[in-house]
């Protein structure tokens, strides 16, 4: 009948000596921190925090003045994004564009720049008639002074109110051209 149990009872003691060994390797550090991936990088491979960019046109006049909260570069695409971007684009003018939005990501080259989240863009004429332009995403061609968007756009100017779904907006012009459900508010003076 001992025989029968030295069995058992050797197993039992091997698994609570195993159990014991495994309980006193636990250690609380080891659930709070990630395990590093091997071989991978972080894709941000730099960041400024508090950014101004000024940009010269070639016969020496202001282009732009552009700051950000916070830039970051990503290395895989090179893109990078903006945090609060706060953009006043003269292209060699004395009244320039304010363009600013919560968010922005800027491609590689600085060829297209997209606004993301509350966009706004203002621009006081030479007889100090506003006009601003709010919608919710915009793309920016900056070397070829055209914007665009496919989502609903507000234009409060002096003499009223419009509203559209979709724009294109024609910098060098001051023109805009409004894609479909043009809606209209104006005074006549």
């Amino acid at each position: 009948m001992v025989a029968r149990l030295r069995v058992p009872l050797f197993l039992a003691v091997v698994a609570a000596m195993l159990i014991a060994a495994g309980y006193w390797n636990i250690r609380p550090q080891t659930f709070m921190q990630p395990t590093p991936i091997v071989g991978e990088q972080p894709d941000i491979d730099y960041y400024v925090e508090g950014s101004r960019t000024v940009q010269f046109q070639p016969d020496g006049s202001l282009h732009y003045v552009l700051t950000a909260e916070r830039l970051e570069h990503l290395r895989s695409s090179d893109i990078s994004l903006l945090t609060l971007p706060d953009l006043n684009l003269y292209r060699g003018g004395d009244i320039p564009w304010h363009v600013r939005s919560e968010r922005g990501e800027v491609a590689p080259g600085g060829t297209e720049v997209e606004l993301i989240d509350q966009v706004r863009i203002a621009r006081t004429d030479q007889r100090g008639r506003p006009t601003i332009v709010t919608t919710s995403s915009m793309t920016v061609f900056p070397e070829r002074d055209y914007a665009q968007t496919r989502q609903a756009v507000r234009i409060e100017a002096a003499n009223g109110v419009t509203t559209a779904i979709g724009m294109n907006a024609y910098l060098d012009e001051g023109r805009m051209e409004l894609l479909s459900t043009v809606r209209g508010q104006h005074e006549l003076r």
